[in-house]
């Protein structure tokens, strides 16, 4: 990666210049990240150790709670590294490699989100013919298919950026992000900007109509099965994914909700921190929490341990 500009390192200037409150935010974000890690890596786990969860429902969400531990970790412990050493300084190329891995992992989230909506859609619509459709080399086809997409989807826009010169080192942010990075360059960047732009709602709008009309089949189907225990039943496959899928693209049109100049930069802070540490955090609880099959795995997982502890 090369880059002649005389600046060589960014300057990250993080959430606050209050020692105090970033105390706070430290211990918050410390937490955050480590019931990320642990409640994520628990859902693989149990995945990985439980015949019953050999599904293509649960080999997507397994994957999905990979890419979250992933795209928690490319933001997360910089930032908390910059805090505990008041090293705020991060060279051009780590700040690089932390854009790209932030917007890949970003971009393939929105992929996974639509394949396990397909995944739902077959399920509850197709249910005869689900498990011929779904078998495990069109699961891998498809979760490849994903990261190949996030992948080509932001390497335009990323290719030309880094050849980039920089006439600021200040960052405004508590990790390097690509709006930020692109006020500090000395060049024009108008046409890196809209290609940016022209990426980033491709990928969100093409996916949110998959997404979108993968459910409306689904709610269609559901409405027609004759008792109310059934449609309570085909509801609750999907209520989970439903939750997640809100939170995300909740988020992303938050952001893109602009507020007055004066305001923008703490509310791209703010939505930042929810998407990189709160987000994480709470989609493993949502799953578990609306799912029968994974509690009754974590149960039964924990009564074995606690029993052969006891021998």
């Amino acid at each position: 990666m090369r880059n002649h500009s005389a600046i060589t390192a960014f300057i990250i200037l993080g959430l606050t210049n209050d020692t105090q409150l970033e105390i706070l935010i430290f211990v918050f974000l410390l937490v955050t990240y480590m019931l990320s890690v642990i409640r994520n890596l628990t859902i693989i786990s149990l995945i990985f150790v439980d015949p019953h969860l050999k599904t293509a429902m649960y080999f997507f969400l397994q994957n999905f709670s990979f890419l979250e531990i992933s795209f928690t970790t490319a933001c997360v412990p910089t930032y908390l590294y910059i805090i505990s050493s008041g090293d705020k300084m991060i060279t051009i190329n780590a700040c690089f490699s932390q854009i790209f891995f932030i917007v890949l992992f970003g971009a393939t989230e929105f992929f996974f989100l639509t394949v396990m909506s397909y995944d739902r859609y077959l399920a509850i619509c197709k249910p005869l013919h689900y498990m011929s459709i779904m078998n495990s080399r069109v699961c891998r086809s498809l979760i490849l298919s994903c990261w190949v997409s996030g992948f080509l989807i932001i390497l335009p826009p990323f290719g030309l950026s880094v050849h980039l010169e920089f006439c600021d080192s200040f960052i405004d942010h508590f990790f390097c992000d690509a709006s930020p990075i692109l006020k500090n360059a000395c060049s024009d960047t108008w046409f890196i900007e809209q290609l940016v732009i022209f990426c980033a709602v491709l990928t969100f709008i093409a996916t949110l109509v998959c997404i979108v009309l993968s459910y409306i089949y689904v709610i269609r189907t559901v409405l027609r099965l004759p008792s109310a225990q059934e449609r309570k039943k085909a509801f609750s496959t999907c209520s989970s994914h439903m939750i997640v899928v809100s939170i995300t693209y909740g988020s992303c049109i938050f952001m893109y909700v602009k507020p007055s100049a004066k305001d923008e930069v703490a509310h791209n802070k703010g939505v930042s921190l929810l998407t990189t540490s709160i987000a994480p955090m709470l989609n493993p609880f949502v799953y578990t929490l609306r799912n029968k099959q994974v509690k009754q795995s974590f149960h039964g997982i924990l009564k074995r341990l606690i029993f052969y502890s006891k021998k």
